[in-house]
This record gives structure tokens, C-alpha cells and sequence, in this order.
């Protein structure tokens, strides 16, 4: 069998995988593979998550965009080609490259990012290409670019399995980072010494693992950092060679003076003994890390809370030594290599900013005299532009802004009125996709060549395994035969990425005598068989360090002309947004275990749609209570902004007063339950970040004269409801409805009945149970009561698309088997184990962890149900 060694498509971790056999795409067939974590891939040395372990899954055709398309209707590629070309030129012609942008993705291959870089600010002029990478880490970028002089991430992976304490800041890393995770688990296990602390304001599944949980007040995250600084300085804690190596001490030190323990204590929420207990643990080891994600970046002082943060590391000299420093962790696979190449509109490239030195510098080696002289428009304020009319056309690449963006409804504003949108995408149908006036089908993971680099500068291959579907092309090219359309033939005249690579390699060695830190000009003249074959390396890589380097400042010399590192003052501020009596709940927003962005590609497999498999917003008892909102009810959100649908989770873990509400969910799987509308468009002033973790917010539960669940064994289009919400399910896909009027004449006017022979019952036009038959075959089964009904889906869906006897039929037509139902919910995904099996397991004996994995296989694959597992081992201890 086939075996291709190549890297997950999914979070910053970058795990190496093994993918066994391939196949070419064949009409409604999925490519038979395998996948395996990489053993000897040091990023995740053979563990994976379970969005990893079901990549085999998302292989299959059902959503793929196959052909190009103008205006919704199918053209041949020199069409699309030849009318988007067009199209750009013309506008620029009219009225200025200014006018024309790119909004592209982490989800890019390192050779695609750089292509439209090159494009929009080497040839067409303009500082307008920016990301969704500026909503993962831009924060943290210009955090390290202030303090460090470079965006630079000094430390690496091993790093977490050898500190002392490790600090968890705005990170649910259970279940964002779960392999991260589960190397920090092991770690601990293996050193139990070791100390775990989690900073959030909600108790995740991370902090209920935690030796420490500081719950504090969201936004406040500065403040606690902030006084950690004045804690190190006015305790003698300062490190000596450190401070020779920092300057800036005065200034920041009379900036945290003010935020003594007592201050802290006040302004995050926390007692006084919870703020010194986490000083004091922070003094006390020697080796201390603190690893960050959205929490701290997605703030409108997002930059300052992370230098507060690398503040605390450079004044405690915890940095630049084994298991210690401030590890920011992306959120996509290559928004770093993004970042390398000048993905965000105020870079230029290569990490060199819009300098006249830079400017001349890469104009002379892209051969252009009309290099981009400023900064564009950063992700908000871009579309915001496209508003008011300033960008006339943009090229959207690989990504859902639609849904993902902040003030969606602005977005959707923005896109119905442009002149000119451009999608590439892999994915048909996606909210943003149906704004297109061209759309490119791009090819996707395992389709296509290139490279990436994860959270800790580590630059890894993602290798073709599968023949690409239909017309699919690679970002690199379409981006390549554009430019040669606009007249830029000879700059863009590649034919294989590893051309591409070795081009950005070179750039980055360019006049390079060590001013910058990111320098891979040893990788510039691989060979393409070396380039194929190139194992994982962290930069720089160049005649300092041809092997790669796995720490950065180890010498104490930084990417400031006077080789010192910048402490920065930081005077905490309250987050944007106010809560008041008419928006008096913070709503927070974040991953789930199991799902990934926008879903287009995790949404379509029921394996992963098992654990959480609808909306929901997590609120306290007491928030519920006082709303009048009850478990599972219907509830509507409203902010200043706008609203959405989801069903209540109660819950102790969510602090009063806030509520906690996943991103994923898009127009494509539900109605109304996008939290991007709810978002207003506050964002750090120097980064250019949106504050999505804090947007006032009222709930109220919502009135619905019936409630249902609908099982098909193929989707159908859902009409004339107040909200709709669907999941794939083996053998077909359920949806969850509520809606208002009789129920009766609501199931008449939907066209997916048509042509069915039906058994149906009702109870007075109040509750009605209805199977859809095709040939004797299963195709529909409808349960719609009063409140939300709970059907035997086990049972439903063993039948879907199935013929069945007349037992069976009685037991469908009732909604249950003779079997109890209740305990229902899928904890470990990998292999299907729901709650009531492990309650079950644990009743007869099983105490233990390990003790359920051999009875159950439960978290011996991924892991990422082990925090859950042991949540019930305690609830259900003897």
C-alpha cells in the first residue's frame, strides 16, 4: 500500500501524518485512505486528534466545487481566467490599484500566500492583500515585533513537556490544540511536579484539568500580567542579565506600579490569595512557559495583553532557554507561513515592512518599479472600504468571511454591492461563496503540493496523494495565470511550486547580513527532489544554521539595531464594549472539540458532529433562571449589532453573567445562528485584531408553537421555519426545527415530502409523527411536538434509506425502540462511545482511565475525550 508522508490541514500544530493508499476522485466516491500520526514528525511524534483521525472522511465529492463559474453558471477555465483578469484590469485602469484587493487564508500552502503576494504588492501596486490570519494572531505579531524587533516566536514544543509551570492564557488547549495537549498531559504524568495553570474566565475543559483555575473578569488579562511585573520587580525577582539585556525598565516598571496585588485582585475578580498564589508560582521554578491563544490576541488591546505578557518573561528571564518563554499558538495550519511572506497588509515581504530600503530592496528582486509603497487595508477595515465603495473588486481565497468576519451583516453588505468578487474555493456553497461573480475551483488537502509552517517556525511538506477532482486547480496557479493575463508574463512564469518555494526562499536571504531573523536562503537551491523530500525544520536556515533552529535569543541579542529587547508599558484597559441593563451578558466565542472554522469541511462528517452536533450557548443557572430559559429551550441573543438562534446549555461552568456560544455555525447548517453578527467591530488599534471575545448581549428564550426533528436520508431544503439547524448522521442527515402555526400545514408546504408514501399519526395538529416511504425504503421520519421531541435517532438512522418490517415501522412511527435512550451523547468520537456506555463501564468496575480504554477503546486514539472521561470517573466515584 501507497504511503505519503505529509501535514494535517487543520490547527497550528502543524502534526505530521501518514496517509496510506490513494485513489484517484471518481463522481461520489471517497479516496481510500488511511491516516496515521507521523511517529517521527517532531511536532506531534505520532499522536493526532480525532479532526486528524477523520480526515479520510472529508475526502468525497458532496459540496465540491468541480468546474469554474461566472455568475453562477458553469464557463470553461480561460473564461473565468480571461473575464477575472479583465475585470481587474479594468478597474485598476479606472480607478487605481488601490481599488482591487485579496483577502486570503491560513488555509494556503506557503507557494500560493507568497503568488498573491507578489501579485497585489509586487505588480499590481497596492498594500491590499490581508487575511483571516489577522483574526488568529496579529496581536501576538506585533507584540513580538515590538518587543523582540521581529515577528519571532522564541521557543518550541519541547519546550511545554520541560517547564516547571506552565501557563495557560486565553486557551481551551484541550480541546483547540488537543495533541499540544495531550504532549502537555503526558509531561505532567511523567513529572508530576509539574505545574498546570489555566487563565480563563469560564471553567473549559482545560482549566477543570488545571492546578490553578484563575477565573478571572474578561478583559482582564493585562492587569493580572501587568501587576506579575511589579510582583517580579518590587520581590527582588528581577533576573540581572536580563535587565542588561532589555531596555525600556523605567518606564514599564512605573507603569506597573499602580497594579500591586490588591488592585489586580479588585479589577480581574479574583481574592487576593488566588493573585499571589499564581505569582508565586510563577517565581518559583525554573523553568516557566506561558502558552496563549484567542483569548489574549482577539481584543481591542489585544497587543499590549501580550506584551504584558512577554513583559513578565523578559523581566523573570524565563525566555530563551530550554522550557521557558511566551508561545503564542496559531490557530490555522499556515498562518505563519503567511506571516513569512507578507500575507498581512502592513508587510511587505519576507518579513521586511514598507521601509524605502525594503521597497526599493524587493522591487529589485521581483524585477517591478511598482512596488506597493504603503501599508493596505487591514481584514475589518478592508471590507469596510469595500462598502463604501473605496475597493471595487476582491479576491477572496480559501476562506468564509461571510461568517467569520465581525458585523457579518456589514460583510454581507460589502459583498452584495461590489463590482467584482472573486472566490477560489474548494467548497461549492459556502455563505460567502454565494456573493461570487467568478468562482475558482481550488484544490484542497492531499490534492495538491507545497508547504507550511506551525506554531513553532517548523516548516513542513503537505504532499499529493489523491488526483484532484473534476477541473480543481492549485491557489499558486490560478493566482499565476492571472498575473500572466494582466501582463506580468515573465514574473509569474512558474510551473511547479517548488519554483515558487525556492523564489521565496531566496527573498528571504536577499541582502540579508542577519537584520532579519526569518532567513531560509538555505533551503533557496533545492534541488526539486530535495524540495520533495524535504523533512521538518524550524528556521532560520541558512550558513548560521543549516540544520535549522530550535530556540531563537539564545545568545540575548534581538532584531533591534542595538541587538537589546523592547519592555513595553502597558496600562491595562477595559474591553470596548460595556455590558448594560438592556445587553447585560458578555458573550464569549470559541472552538469546539470536534469542529473547525466554518465547517465546510468537519460539518459533512457525522463522526465529528457527534459530540456537539447543534448551536448552543453555554449560560450559568442563575443567568437562565432569572431569563426564564430552561435546558434545550430555543433562545434568541441579541446584541447592538445583531441576533441569532441556538439552544441553551446550563451549565455551572459559565461564569453569571457571561455565555459562552461556538463559532462555527454558518448559514450552510443553520438558520440565524451566525455569532458573527452579534460582533461589533472593535478591534486593537495597533493590530488591527476584531475583540471577539466581549459583546454585550441579552438572552431570551424563544416562543415556538412546535418543535421537530427531521431524519433524510438526503439533505433537503427546510422552508417556512423559525430556525432549522442540520448534522450529517450515518445514512443521511438530521435536522432540528421549530416554527409557529399548525404543524400540519407547515409538513404540506415542504417540497422534500413530494412523492413519498407516508405513515403518519398526530395528536390534534399539536404533535404529529410522520415516515416518508420511497419503494418500501425509508427516506423521511419526522417527530414534532410542543417542546423538542428526543427520538431513538440510533434507530432512525439504522433505517435510513432502508426497507423495514412492520415492526420496525410501529417502533419509527413511535420514535423509540424498546431500549432507554437517555445518556445518549457521543463523548468519544473516534469510536462512537456515548455517555450512558461509559457510566455503564464504570458501574461494572471500570475506575480508571486506562481501566475504560481496554473495555472501550474510549480515548486510546486521539484522546481529547480524556478530560471528559475523567469528569465522569469523579461524578460517578465510588
Amino acid at each position: 500500500m501507497n504511503e505519503t508522508r505529509t501535514t494535517c490541514p487543520y490547527c497550528g500544530t502543524g502534526c505530521g501524518l501518514r496517509v496510506f493508499g490513494a485513489s484517484a476522485n471518481v463522481a461520489g466516491q471517497i479516496p481510500a485512505i488511511k491516516v496515521q500520526g507521523d511517529t517521527s514528525h517532531p511536532a506531534n511524534l505520532g499522536r493526532i486528534c480525532v479532526k486528524g483521525s477523520a480526515l479520510d472522511k472529508t475526502m468525497g465529492l458532496q459540496g465540491r466545487l468541480l468546474a469554474p463559474h461566472i455568475k453562477h453558471q458553469r464557463v470553461s477555465w480561460e473564461q473565468a481566467l480571461d473575464h477575472a483578469a479583465q475585470r481587474l484590469a479594468d478597474i485598476i485602469q479606472q480607478y487605481g490599484p488601490d481599488a482591487v484587493a485579496f483577502y486570503a487564508s491560513g488555509q494556503l500552502l506557503t507557494e500560493d500566500y507568497y503568488a498573491a503576494n507578489k501579485l497585489m504588492k509586487g505588480f499590481i501596486g497596492s498594500g491590499n492583500i490581508d487575511t483571516n490570519s489577522r483574526l488568529c494572531m496579529s496581536s501576538a505579531v506585533a507584540a513580538y515585533k515590538r518587543a523582540f524587533g521581529e515577528d519571532a516566536v522564541p521557543c518550541n514544543y519541547e519546550d511545554i513537556e520541560l517547564a516547571d509551570v506552565v501557563v495557560l492564557v486565553g486557551s481551551n488547549l484541550a480541546w483547540a490544540h488537543p495533541v499540544l495537549w495531550q504532549r502537555l498531559a503526558a509531561a505532567r504524568a511523567a513529572r508530576p511536579d509539574m505545574q498546570i495553570i489555566a487563565i480563563d474566565p469560564r471553567r473549559s475543559t482545560t482549566c477543570a484539568e488545571a492546578d490553578l483555575h484563575l477565573a478571572i473578569t474578561p478583559g482582564s488579562d493585562s492587569a493580572l500580567f501587568t501587576g506579575l511585573v511589579d510582583w517580579l520587580i518590587t520581590e527582588g525577582k528581577e533576573d540581572a542579565l536580563w535587565r542588561s539585556r532589555t531596555v525600556g525598565r523605567t518606564e514599564t516598571a512605573q507603569a506597573a506600579a499602580p497594579w500591586t496585588a490588591d488592585k489586580v485582585a479588585e479589577y480581574c475578580g479574583l481574592s487576593r490569595n488566588q493573585v499571589e498564589a499564581f505569582y508565586q508560582l510563577y517565581c518559583k521554578p525554573r523553568r516557566v512557559m506561558t502558552l496563549w491563544c484567542m483569548g489574549i490576541n482577539q481584543s481591542a488591546t489585544g497587543t499590549d495583553k501580550c506584551n504584558a505578557i512577554i513583559n513578565a518573561h523578559l523581566v523573570s528571564g524565563q525566555i530563551a532557554s530550554p522550557g521557558c518563554g511566551p508561545f503564542s499558538l496559531t490557530g490555522q495550519p499556515n498562518a505563519m507561513g503567511g506571516r513569512e511572506v507578507g500575507g498581512l497588509a502592513n508587510q511587505l515581504a519576507a518579513h521586511m515592512d514598507f521601509t524605502p530600503e525594503a521597497i526599493e530592496r524587493v522591487g529589485r528582486f521581483w524585477g517591478s518599479n511598482r512596488t506597493a509603497h504603503k501599508p493596505g487595508y487591514k481584514a475589518v477595515e478592508l471590507f469596510q472600504a469595500v462598502e463604501r465603495g473605496d475597493i471595487k473588486a476582491i479576491w477572496i481565497m480559501g476562506t468564509n468571511p461571510a461568517v467569520s468576519l465581525p458585523d457579518t451583516n456589514q460583510v454581507a453588505r460589502a459583498l452584495a454591492m461590489c463590482e467584482c468578487v472573486i472566490v477560489s474555493d474548494i467548497t461549492a456553497h459556502t455563505t460567502t461563496a454565494a456573493f461570487a461573480d467568478v468562482l475558482f475551483p481550488a484544490q484542497g488537502w492531499g490534492e495538491k503540493e507545497g508547504t507550511v509552517t506551525n506554531s513553532e517556525r517548523r516548516i513542513s511538506r503537505q504532499r499529493r496523494f489523491a488526483e484532484p477532482p473534476g477541473e480543481a486547480r492549485p491557489d499558486w496557479w490560478i493566482i499565476a495565470q492571472i498575473a500572466r493575463r494582466m501582463g506580468y508574463e515573465k514574473a509569474f512564469d512558474w510551473s511547479h511550486p517548488h519554483e515558487i518555494f525556492s523564489e521565496h526562499a531566496a527573498l528571504t536571504g536577499f541582502e540579508n547580513q542577519g537584520e532579519r531573523l526569518f532567513d531560509i536562503s538555505g533551503l533557496s537551491r533545492l534541488t526539486r527532489t530535495e524540495w520533495e523530500q524535504l523533512q521538518p525544520i524550524q528556521w532560520p536556515v541558512n550558513s548560521h544554521y543549516p540544520a535549522g533552529c530550535p530556540r531563537l535569543f539564545q545568545d540575548g541579542v534581538f532584531a533591534f539595531p542595538d541587538g537589546k529587547a523592547r519592555l513595553v508599558p502597558v496600562h491595562p484597559q477595559p474591553p470596548r464594549g460595556t455590558t448594560s441593563k438592556y445587553y447585560p451578558l458578555v458573550m464569549n466565542t470559541g472552538r469546539i472539540r470536534d469542529q473547525w472554522h466554518t465547517m465546510t469541511r468537519t460539518g459533512m462528517v457525522a463522526g465529528l458532529l457527534q459530540h456537539r452536533n447543534k448551536p448552543y450557548c453555554e449560560i450559568n443557572p442563575a443567568d437562565a433562571s432569572q431569563a426564564g430559559i430552561t435546558e434545550n429551550r430555543l433562545v434568541r441573543l441579541q446584541s447592538a449589532t445583531g441576533w441569532m438562534l441556538c439552544r441553551a446549555v446550563i451549565t455551572d461552568a459559565q461564569p453569571v453573567g457571561q455565555v459562552f456560544v461556538p463559532m462555527h455555525w454558518s448559514s450552510q447548517f443553520a438558520l440565524q445562528s451566525q455569532p458573527g453578527a452579534l460582533i461589533t467591530a472593535h478591534r486593537c488599534e495597533i493590530s488591527g485584531q476584531p475583540e471577539s471575545k466581549f459583546t454585550p448581549v441579552r438572552a431570551q428564550p424563544v416562543t415556538s408553537d412546535w418543535e421537530g426533528v427531521l431524519y433524510a436520508s438526503d439533505s433537503v431544503t427546510i422552508s417556512g421555519a423559525q430556525w432549522w439547524a442540520r448534522a450529517p448522521v450515518p445514512g443521511g442527515w438530521q435536522f432540528w426545527v421549530a416554527g409557529e402555526g399548525c404543524i400540519t400545514e407547515w409538513l404540506e408546504q415542504q417540497p422534500w415530502l413530494a412523492g413519498f408514501e407516508c405513515r403518519q399519526a398526530t395528536d390534534n395538529n399539536i404533535s404529529c409523527h410522520l415516515l416518508g416511504f420511497n419503494h418500501g425504503a425509508l427516506n423521511v421520519a419526522f417527530y414534532a411536538s410542543p417542546s423538542a421531541p428526543e427520538p431513538d435517532s440510533t434507530l432512525v438512522c439504522a433505517s435510513l434509506g432502508k426497507k423495514v418490517d412492520k415492526q420496525t415501522s410501529d417502533q419509527l412511527l413511535a420514535g423509540r425502540s424498546l431500549g432507554d435512550t437517555r445518556g445518549a451523547q457521543t463523548l468519544c468520537s473516534c469510536f462512537g462511545i456515548r455517555a450512558r456506555d461509559i457510566t455503564q463501564a464504570i458501574a461494572s468496575g471500570c475506575h480508571t482511565v486506562s481501566s475504560l480504554g481496554k473495555q472501550l477503546g474510549c480515548g486510546t486514539n486521539c484522546g481529547s475525550c480524556i478530560p471528559e472521561l475523567k469528569s465522569l470517573l469523579s461524578q460517578h466515584a465510588l
